[in-house]
């Protein structure tokens, strides 16, 4: 397994959970399927980056990996990277720096 088909395979996985969770896709696609999956169960995994990087990692990680330890390795590693790219990328960044309180 080399390094650099992993960091292609984890920008893969973070361009599809974006797309997936935070776009509407070429012609609202993906907007009408996450319409579709409603508020329920579904929904709410295509509401959440989080939740939709775990599931798209899945098949890449059960892809890359030659045995069940390694399967599970990558598809959390993958679904990890994902988090980690979305936290580096998301324009929202600043608020963590703006204390909650004021001294007076």
């Amino acid at each position: 397994m080399s390094v650099f088909l992993f960091i292609i395979t984890a920008l893969a996985n973070w361009r599809i959970a974006h797309l997936f969770s935070k776009e509407d896709g070429p012609f609202d696609i993906i907007y009408a399927i996450r319409k579709k999956a409603g508020a329920g169960f579904f929904g709410s995994l295509l509401d959440c980056f989080y939740c939709t990087s775990v599931w798209v990692a899945l098949p890449f990680g059960l892809w890359m990996g030659s045995n069940w330890p390694e399967k599970l390795l990558y598809w959390a590693a993958l679904s990890g990277a994902a988090c980690l790219l979305e936290q580096a990328t998301a324009k929202n960044n600043d608020k963590h720096d703006t204390p909650d309180y004021k001294e007076d």
